[in-house]
């Protein structure tokens, strides 16, 4: 059965991207030939909006892992464009396939830890859906792997022979800095940090599960960085592809993602990183606070109560929707669920107002220094809102 004719045989709902080639080798027979045969190698894929990908993602891995037994584990997140049905089918003729759907959860770190743990062979490999990265490299990282009794296997855009391919100036550039300030955490030199192309073997993803922080995108940077040991690592260079269908999910948010991880990985066993950035946002809705009530005042001359009120109203907006696009960006409320996310936000935030100047006040009166007073205040008004809301806000979305 070759791979067109299994194509055929999904009854149209799987298609190949136009252009896209097939393996000459049949899949059906190679499929045979690893049945009974211990799976050597499981790849983890995570997937969002890539119904176009995973067909071509199955031919190219079928045409250059040759005889070796593999598994491929497609982890997605609910796409709406039908990638779990259309990896669902693929799987009911080809038993190497496997798909993790996930329901109101989000991010591709956390993805590959599903992913990861839910496969069986002894080395596994993390390889974008998005037919970036070049499949050709698994074997040859899969042997540098095995001859070297390495720990991890790399494959780096910044070695001799390595490329990012058409990548702009001004990409590489932000590349290149990204990967300076992820030395920031790491206990060994490596040439790419940020690279999402690399294998591991089983008992390094043991070691480090439990304390990864799953945040973003950079799940390579963060195992090296949560392992209490320096991992041998091997690189193989590789020329980063250009994308065949779909579109980039790297966006302005990805910045904020990475920033969050270096954070956590620096003093996150102090601080837990989601309340820095719930203190952070918090931040900057003191200055939008203050520019609306200079508006309210200057602008439309308002009484300083309806200001205050106006002010008040739209730095607390501000919060709730920009700790949903970025402190719970995995839990983002949409729809309805936003609005009551915004009424228990409000209603959380403003039993924090009143704890925020009952313990300053209380402080004060007892000749505590007035700035000391108003950071205590300030202090557990912080932790309440970000305790509330995270189980009331947040937590009832997770819930749903």
């Amino acid at each position: 059965m070759s791979y067109s004719e299994l194509l055929d045989r999904t009854d149209g709902a799987v298609s190949t991207p136009a252009g896209a080639s097939t393996p000459d080798q049949s899949v059906g027979a190679k499929r045979r030939r690893n049945e009974g045969s211990l799976i050597r190698l499981s790849i983890v894929a995570p997937a969002f909006n890539e119904s176009a990908n995973v067909p071509q993602l199955l031919a190219q891995l079928d045409a250059a892992l040759g005889d070796i037994a593999w598994e491929l584990v497609i982890v997605d997140d609910d796409s709406p464009d039908g990638t779990a049905d259309v990896t669902r089918q693929l799987a009911r003729i080809d038993s190497r396939i496997r798909v993790i759907q996930r329901i109101g959860r989000r991010g591709l770190s956390s993805a590959c830890i599903e992913g990861m743990l839910a496969s069986c062979a002894p080395v596994i490999a993390v390889i974008d859906a998005d037919l970036q990265h070049d499949e050709t490299r698994l074997p040859v990282m899969l042997a540098a792997l095995e001859n070297s009794g390495a720990d991890m296997a790399l494959a780096t855009r910044y070695s001799v022979g390595g490329s990012t391919g058409d990548w702009n100036q001004t990409r590489r550039g932000m590349s290149e800095f990204a990967t300076r300030l992820a030395g920031l955490v790491l206990r060994q030199p490596v040439s790419d940090p940020m690279s999402g192309f690399f294998m591991l073997r089983r008992e390094v993803l043991d070691e480090t599960v439990r304390g990864l922080s799953a945040l973003g995108f950079k799940i390579f940077l963060d195992i090296v960085a949560t392992s209490k040991r320096k991992l041998h690592i091997v690189e193989v260079p590789y020329t980063f592809k250009l994308r065949v269908a779909g579109e980039s999910k790297l966006d302005s948010t990805a910045i904020w993602d990475f920033g969050m991880l270096l954070a956590d990985k620096t003093i996150g066993r102090y601080v837990p990183v989601r309340f820095l950035s719930f203190a952070i946002v918090g931040g900057l809705g003191v200055f939008v606070h203050f520019l609306s009530l200079l508006i309210a005042l200057n602008v439309f001359g308002l009484k300083f109560l309806v200001g205050q009120s106006v002010a008040t109203s739209m730095a607390m907006v501000f919060n709730f929707a920009v700790n949903n696009e970025l402190t719970y960006r995995d839990q983002r409320l949409r729809g309805w669920g936003w609005l009551g996310g915004l009424a228990t936000f409000v209603g959380a935030c403003g039993i924090g107002a009143i704890a925020n100047v009952g313990v300053a006040n209380y402080l004060f009166a007892g000749d505590t220094q007035w700035a000391l007073a108003a950071l205590a205040g300030i202090a557990v008004g912080a932790v309440w809102n970000y305790a509330v809301t995270q189980l009331y806000t947040w937590g009832r979305g997770r819930k749903r």
